[in-house]
């Protein structure tokens, strides 16, 4: 028995799972020819929802320094800017970030937003201000109960410098 011929609907389907298919082929050959490059690329992100967060947020920055591993510091809030934290997020990976560390007062929802949007592994950093209810509880609770499905590991309220630790460990892994 001869198997029945194809339609043009059915032609067009297999052609299109076969290009897709072989792009997908070859953005993992691309990635894995980026990933042997040794460059100066930062290794890790560091993000905050405010420049007033910066005091903080240095500590990380130095604790990377003396370890020599390469970083990259931007200031973006979740809340006024989502599609800059979106786009930093969903390109980090590309550009040599392999890990994000994100701190956030008051509602601290600045390392889940990141974290919604790469598959790379966030650190939320708490941070208290003037204005944190129960001396910095409400970040602390918005950064460690995240949904199912979007985690963040968070390190304890102001230890910036331990988030660097943590992501050092991560990279060696």
């Amino acid at each position: 028995m001869s198997p029945q011929p194809r339609t043009d609907l059915e032609r067009g389907e297999a052609e299109l799972v076969a290009d897709q298919e072989l792009a997908a082929e070859a953005q993992s050959e691309a990635e894995a020819e980026f990933e042997d490059l040794d460059v100066d690329a930062p290794r890790v992100g560091i993000v905050m929802g405010s420049k007033s967060d910066m005091d903080e947020m240095e500590k990380a920055a130095a604790e990377l320094e003396s370890r020599g591993i390469m970083h990259e510091v931007r200031v973006m809030s979740a809340h006024r800017e989502p599609d800059t934290v979106a786009d930093y997020a969903k390109n980090a990976h590309m550009r040599g970030i392999r890990v994000i560390i994100a701190g956030a007062g008051l509602s601290a929802a600045l390392p889940g937003v990141v974290a919604a949007h790469t598959d790379l592994p966030v650190i939320g950093v708490p941070l208290t201000s003037r204005l944190s209810a129960a001396g910095g509880l409400d970040a602390i609770l918005s950064i460690a109960q995240m949904p199912p499905g979007v985690p963040v590991a968070c390190v304890g309220l102001n230890n910036a410098k331990n988030a660097a630790v943590l992501a050092a460990r991560i990279l060696v892994c």
